[in-house]
């Protein structure tokens, strides 16, 4: 079996979210809900969900003549993976630079909640206690 590679190709991305959306799916489950975002093909999502199995992305079982796939690894944990990756490969493996550019490109500060922004404020506070940091930025 090959190493898991922590980015997805755009194709096996879209596959996972809708297994992980569903939780268990056969190759036909995921072929009709991909199939009323975009046309593709049958095979093509077979051939797809087989190299995300050998990859061990999914895992299958015969359930009545067909294979029922399942997560083998959780959205969260892939996600972050993914994530990992792209920051080492642009950003040098300094997350800071991406937060950096996400808060700057105008495009991008409008698509965050208020509820978001919350979040994101409140998680530098609690970075800044586990550092050490008062809230004027100096150190204790």
């Amino acid at each position: 079996m090959r190493t898991p590679h922590p980015t997805l190709t755009p194709q096996e991305l879209a596959i996972m979210k809708e297994i992980w959306r569903l939780d268990k799916a056969t190759v036909r489950d995921v072929y009709e809900a991909l199939r009323e975002k975009r046309s593709i093909a049958y095979t093509t999502v077979m051939t797809m969900m087989k190299i995300l199995e050998d990859k061990g992305y999914l895992k299958k079982v015969l359930v009545d003549r067909a294979h029922v796939y399942t997560p083998a690894r959780p959205q969260q944990q892939v996600v972050g993976a993914m994530v990992r990756d792209f920051v080492d490969r642009v950003f040098d493996g300094a997350a800071g630079g991406l937060l950096l550019h996400l808060a700057r490109d105008g495009s991008n500060a409008g698509r965050l909640t208020k509820e978001e922004r919350r979040r994101i404020r409140q998680l530098m506070q609690d970075a800044d206690q586990v550092d050490g940091v008062q809230a004027d930025g100096k150190k204790d």
